[in-house]
């Protein structure tokens, strides 16, 4: 089984690799964990990943810059049906559109936009940055086991908002509710960073590597 991490200049790639590698060690059948720009490679991976850090219309243009490479993650979602985690920004390109610095088209399967995060209370800072309780009320078998009050690793100044209920799998509580993980049918995607939210980031990647959508 392979696993490619989309490498199209955002993300932290080093970390998120070690993390992937180090849970697929733990399983009997041990998958092949490749970081790659190729499209060929995205396009027949058995499971994808989709990192990103920095701005929404960023991350899209850099996806946009490898000659093939969007076109290549759309097919494997949307025609091959195979299992996709989103990343931080790659969790917000799932959405219809980002709103951060002008308006940018995202790939759409995820109704909703991204826009600035807006707290109650004027005194918490932007970015919403640091470890903070999922508040995850879902039977999805990627979000299982995380045990009582579990922490995540956040780093955005942007999130997910005007989403189908459904399709929030995870919040967290920062000056009101902010979306921390969404999915469907063969898809999901988190806000936080798995691969520096230990014990819930690792547990999560072990599951996404033996999800059966």
């Amino acid at each position: 089984m392979s696993v490619v991490i989309v490498d199209y200049g955002s993300g932290n790639l080093h970390s998120a690799a070690k993390a992937f590698e180090r849970q697929a060690a733990t399983l009997d059948r041990r998958p092949n964990i490749l970081v790659s720009g190729r499209p060929e490679d995205a396009a027949n991976a058995d499971r994808l990943v989709l990192p990103g850090v920095g701005a929404f219309g960023d991350c899209r243009a850099g996806l946009k810059a490898v000659d093939g490479l969007w076109e290549a993650v759309a097919e494997f979602v949307e025609r091959r049906g195979r299992p996709f985690l989103g990343i931080c920004v790659g969790m917000q390109l799932m959405a219809k559109q980002g709103l951060e610095h002008g308006v940018h088209e995202g790939f759409g399967w995820i109704d909703g936009v991204i826009d600035r995060i807006t707290p109650s209370d004027p005194a918490l800072k932007i970015p919403h940055m640091g470890w903070n309780e999922l508040i995850a009320d879902t039977d999805h078998p990627v979000f299982q086991e995380f045990g009582d009050q579990p922490h995540a690793y956040f780093v955005h100044s942007f999130a997910f908002r005007g989403l189908p209920a459904a399709e929030c799998l995870a919040t967290v509580d920062y000056g009101g509710p902010l979306t921390a993980a969404v999915g469907r049918d063969n898809m999901v995607g988190t806000q936080f960073h798995p691969e520096k939210s230990q014990h819930v980031g690792l547990t999560l990647i072990r599951s996404f590597l033996t999800w059966t959508p």
